[in-house]
């Protein structure tokens, strides 16, 4: 009885393990860099924009899979006639190593103050860029 026992422990014991393993995913994608530009080949870093341009975002990932999560959530901060972390817009893409782009563009004038970009990787934030229209 007792050796029947330690089997069936030893069994559930490697499906546990088994489950584990099958739900554990690591990776090694970062977010290596992340910048912000006025035009869409990321030559012009910037911070500050006019009210009429379109934001750029640059995101560059490292060890990543081609099936990495990116995602860029544009927010505002401290804007004139806007409340505070409302979200503006969000773009996800799926992606490898390299580096990647992210814009938003406004029809009208965009309200000045302070805006940011909150970029995730795999539904982690992993960096918020403030920028500036003036």
């Amino acid at each position: 009885m007792k050796n029947m026992f330690q089997k069936l422990w030893f069994v559930l014991a490697v499906l546990l393990l088994t489950s584990l393993a099958c739900s554990f995913s690591a990776s090694t994608a970062k977010v290596s860099d992340v910048s912000m530009a006025r035009d869409e080949q990321g030559n012009e870093s910037t911070s500050f924009f006019a009210q009429d341009e379109v934001f750029y975002c640059f995101v560059t990932l490292a060890n990543a899979p081609e099936d990495t999560a990116l995602k860029a959530v544009w927010k505002t901060v401290n804007v004139e006639g806007e409340q505070a972390g409302l979200i503006l817009d969000e773009a996800e893409l799926k992606a490898g190593s390299g580096k990647h782009q992210f814009s938003i563009s406004n029809q009208n004038l965009w309200p000045l103050g302070v805006y940011a970009v909150e970029i995730y990787l795999n539904n982690e934030l992993q960096q918020t860029l403030e920028f500036h229209v003036e």
